[in-house]
């Protein structure tokens, strides 16, 4: 019972200050408890994609994928509050309304920027074309968010780097590989030698170093 009057506030207090607004069809930007649809749909899909959400794919935005998303905001750094708002949204790869282009473009910046920052250029392009490799290949996800946000993929992901303004040098190095740029030669896996704890990325066969990486397929 507490659940459905705290679902109903919830819908009202959204609906009443317009941060969802129907014209004859749905224009939502945000979900949250009690919302419907194929943005829920698509929330759900990667949620349970990434390990945070455990429950059906229904497009019903009930009490477990409001606790997927306070996991997944938790782990990277937004705002705690079980609702897929802009942010959300964006760190999700969903559209929020604005330029998609712009979004992958900054994204891939940030995750540029938090993993090789003070890199040379080139190996802040080759860590960009990594990240666009992984996109392209089968094993995994086919979004850039989707491909910057796989648990454990990125530590700039896991120390909150990744939310950081990145800088000039890095949303240049992301235009670059975008533009198709791979100075990685086509690896979909990159570390620091001198810092990495894995022994399984070890036998992945090295394609070249750039700076302190190791780039690898």
């Amino acid at each position: 019972m507490k659940r459905r009057v705290f679902a109903i506030f919830i819908m009202l207090f959204y609906l009443c200050f317009g941060v969802v607004k129907t014209y004859g069809r749905s224009t939502a930007v945000v979900s949250y408890w009690g919302s419907r649809g194929d943005e829920v749909i698509q929330i759900q899909t990667r949620l349970k994609r990434w390990g945070y959400y455990n429950g059906a794919v229904d497009g019903v935005y009930g009490n477990q994928t409001y606790q997927a998303v306070r996991r997944f905001q938790a782990k990277n750094g937004l705002t705690v509050d079980g609702i897929a708002g802009k942010q959300t949204l964006a760190a999700l790869g969903l559209p929020t309304g604005s330029n998609s282009t712009n979004n992958n473009l900054n994204l891939l910046a940030r995750a540029i920027s938090g993993e090789a920052r003070g890199e040379p250029y080139e190996g802040q392009v080759a860590v960009g074309a990594v990240i666009l490799n992984r996109v392209r290949h089968s094993e995994f996800p086919n979004t850039i968010a989707g491909v910057i946000y796989q648990n454990g993929a990125f530590d700039s992901v896991y120390d909150g780097q990744i939310n950081m303004e990145p800088t000039t040098t890095a949303v240049k190095a992301a235009q670059d590989a975008l533009n198709g740029w791979d100075p990685s030669g086509g690896c979909i896996y990159f570390y620091n030698p001198a810092t990495s704890t894995s022994k399984w990325i070890w036998s992945r066969p090295i394609v070249k170093r750039i700076g302190k990486h190791n780039f690898a397929k």
